[in-house]
C-alpha cells in the first residue's frame, strides 16, 4: 500500500531553484493533518538526516544547512507536502524523502526523488 510518495527533483544548476512535492495515502493520508512531518535526505554513504519539518499547526524548523534557502509547507486539504529550496548548492544534492518527523513512528519509507546540483 503506497503511503508516501515524493516528486519534483531534478538536474539543476548552483543557484537555482527546485520544489519537492509529497503526496500522503492510505494511514498516512488518513493522519496527514495531525502528524508532524519532515523532508528528509540521504547521500550515499551517510545516513538519512531531516533537513525541515513542519508541525500539524504549520510550525517548521531547518536544519542549518539549510535555514534561510529551503522552506517546508502543507497542504492538508491535499494530503500534499512541499519543500521549495532556493539558491541550491551542491551539497544539497540527496536523495530526498518524506516522512513522519518523529522518528518513533515512521512510515514505510517511499521512493524519494533524486536533486543533482551541478554546473
Amino acid at each position: 500500500q503506497v503511503q508516501l510518495v515524493e516528486s519534483g527533483g531534478g538536474l539543476v544548476q548552483p543557484g537555482e531553484s527546485l520544489r519537492l512535492s509529497c503526496a500522503a495515502s492510505g494511514r498516512a493520508g488518513r493522519m496527514f493533518s495531525i502528524t508532524a512531518m519532515g523532508w528528509y535526505r540521504q547521500v550515499p554513504g551517510k545516513q538519512r538526516e531531516l533537513v525541515a519539518g513542519i508541525t500539524s499547526g504549520g510550525s517548521t524548523n531547518y536544519a542549518d544547512s539549510v535555514k534561510g534557502r529551503f522552506t517546508i509547507s502543507r497542504d492538508d486539504t491535499k494530503n500534499t507536502m512541499y519543500l521549495q529550496m532556493n539558491r541550491l548548492k551542491p551539497d544539497d544534492t540527496a536523495v530526498y524523502y518524506c516522512n513522519a518527523a518523529n522518528l518513533l513512528a515512521l512510515y514505510n519509507w517511499g521512493p524519494g526523488t533524486q536533486v543533482t546540483v551541478s554546473s
